[in-house]
């Protein structure tokens, strides 16, 4: 082979070699995956809070005519001790005071023991005795354990103690006995209220209003209608000494209930 063309050949190789080197594309570094921004990372779950005393809430303050509620629960403890001369003869008692939600926070197995109405399995409600005293009296129903009941359905959606909700609930039930709603079911025991009567008695004792925010709940008894509670709506914060007419006037309305029955004596009718 002439040696003039081999060396022309050599030399096509390898500038042939050093265009393709130059003009090939370079491999792509591999990227590693970058982290979400905090505006791209999913917000989390929040988790469920229960009220807190100190804010506004809607709470129903429930109060039972004991003797009507006697008259389909005799074989109750606080029904076969009631007599003419105890305080649920002629006062409201304390069924409840009822937040927003229940079971807050409560362990399925109390739930469930609560739903299977298992209230002498629930935890004690533990009070001062002072306070413990007056519930006794005011809720005839702890005697079957209805404040273990009441604390673990309601209270615990209250956003305080035990003490602060049972004694909230106390202080309101007092103002009703003070008003003239109780004068008017205590002056009619054995006669006939309507739900016009008994609201008029709300608008004169804690203002204008107020009757439209109560709701009244009655039972057949034979052929006797019997008023047995009034559910009671209030909004605020109650705090240490909860205004009854404020909260009650700042609630919204309610249908009615039952337009009236009669205000049962103590004793089976």
């Amino acid at each position: 082979m002439n040696p003039r063309f081999t060396l022309l050949l050599i030399a096509a190789f390898l500038i042939g070699g050093a265009l393709y080197l130059w003009l090939r594309p370079t491999d792509t570094p591999p990227v590693a995956p970058t982290a979400p921004s905090p505006e791209q990372q999913p917000a989390p779950e929040p988790e469920p809070q229960t009220p807190s005393a100190t804010s506004e809430q809607f709470l129903i303050l429930a109060a039972s005519w004991q003797p009507a509620f006697c008259e389909g629960a005799a074989n109750k403890p606080e029904c076969r001790q009631q007599g003419s001369n105890r305080f649920d003869a002629s006062n409201f008692s304390l069924h409840g005071l009822w937040p927003t939600g229940e079971y807050c926070g409560v362990q399925s197995k109390l739930e469930q023991l609560d739903r299977d109405g298992r209230w002498s399995a629930l935890p004690p409600v533990e009070l001062p005795a002072a306070l413990r005293k007056t519930l006794d009296e005011v809720m005839p129903g702890t005697r079957s354990q209805l404040e273990r009941h009441e604390w673990i359905k309601h209270g615990t959606c209250y956003g305080a103690g035990e003490a602060s909700y049972f004694g909230t609930a106390i202080q309101l039930l007092a103002a009703l006995n003070a008003s003239k709603v109780r004068d008017l079911f205590a002056g009619n025991i054995g006669k006939t209220l309507t739900r016009d009567q008994i609201r008029d008695a709300f608008d004169d004792a804690f203002g204008r209003g107020a009757g439209q925010r109560v709701r009244i709940a009655c039972d057949d008894d034979g052929k006797r209608r019997i008023i047995s509670e009034i559910t009671i709506g209030h909004w605020g914060n109650p705090g240490a000494a909860p205004d009854f007419g404020k909260l009650l006037r700042a609630a919204r309305p309610t249908d009615g209930g039952c337009i009236g029955g009669i205000v049962d004596p103590v004793g089976l009718q």
